[in-house]
């Protein structure tokens, strides 16, 4: 009986170079990949330990020198570093390898094709970055810092159906810069804590919490129970936000969606509808740039 054939080690030299395969659930084109993501993650497990009380989302890339670069001089959270092998050094490059280096951040070095496969084909001139899956805050928690200020001045600021993470992030950044105790968002419907947003918020995201709820109407419901005053910014709103009654006890200030604006469930949950006056020339502002108004007539009026 005659011997099986074999390859001869032609396959064994196909694989030469790729080392190790990737999880499922790493390759972003994979459905494994799409479904971590969308699905609510649990505490622990592989990919990180979520805090206590809070939750987790998919990781994300940032792919090319400029982005990679300006990621790390953001300060992202980055959970690995790749660069491809024998990749051209210029000065982009010479400045990531100077960042990793001064931050002792590891730069794992694989094969080019290897790259391409983690980052599902996207153009990375040999290098990316994978963040770190961003901890949400619990909302219990939230309320809690903001009730227990000495000066009885909590401020959260509640997201409505925000979907541009750009907004997102520069809506956390007047957040923290204007004295808010957290931002809460909605699982469904919002933007998320991605690249996009981290880089929007300038690292602000790293300072002041983020909360995502599964239902931002009850949550509403539940902060005016516990004695938060909820204001909905809308442009036919019956008051300027710089008169709000009330502004100087714990408040909730919502923002609504780019388009539409705050929702008819969230709208019922506002103890009032206040708006930022504008002239005649334009029908509405960008969602953020609204915020971080209303958030500088709060803080005024708090002094």
């Amino acid at each position: 009986m005659a011997a099986p054939k074999g390859s001869g080690g032609k396959g064994r030299r196909r694989l030469a170079g790729r080392g190790p395969t990737p999880r499922a659930e790493d390759r972003v084109w994979h459905k494994a990949h799409k479904a971590r993501q969308e699905r609510p993650a649990h505490q622990g497990g592989r990919g990180g330990t979520a805090r206590p009380g809070g939750r987790r989302t998919g990781s994300d890339w940032v792919v090319g020198r400029n982005p990679v670069l300006e990621a790390l001089q953001s300060g992202l959270p980055v959970r690995r570093a790749f660069v491809a092998e024998g990749a051209e050094r210029d000065d982009r490059l010479r400045e990531i390898f100077k960042y990793a280096a001064g931050h002792s951040l590891t730069l794992l070095q694989v094969p080019r094709t290897e790259l391409d496969r983690l980052t599902g084909g996207a153009v990375h001139q040999g290098v990316a970055v994978q963040l770190a899956e961003f901890q949400y805050a619990d909302l219990a928690d939230a309320m809690a810092a903001a009730l227990g200020r000495d000066d009885d001045h909590g401020l959260l600021v509640a997201c409505d159906g925000v979907t541009d993470p750009h907004n997102l992030g520069a809506i956390v950044r007047s957040a923290a810069a204007f004295g808010a105790d957290a931002v809460v968002i909605p699982e469904r419907r919002s933007a998320s804590m991605t690249a996009a947003g981290w880089k929007s918020s300038a690292g602000a995201a790293a300072r002041i919490p983020v909360v995502r709820v599964k239902n931002l109407s009850r949550a509403l419901e539940q902060l005016t129970g516990a004695g938060f005053l909820v204001a909905g910014l809308a442009g036919e709103g019956d008051a300027d936000v710089a008169g709000l009654p009330g502004a100087e006890g714990p408040l909730v200030l919502v923002v609504g969606s780019e388009g539409r604006g705050l929702s008819r469930l969230v709208r019922e949950r506002c103890d009032a509808l206040v708006s930022v006056p504008v002239t005649n020339r334009v029908e509405s502002l960008n969602a953020s740039v609204a915020t971080a108004i209303a958030l500088y007539e709060v803080s005024r009026r708090r002094g």
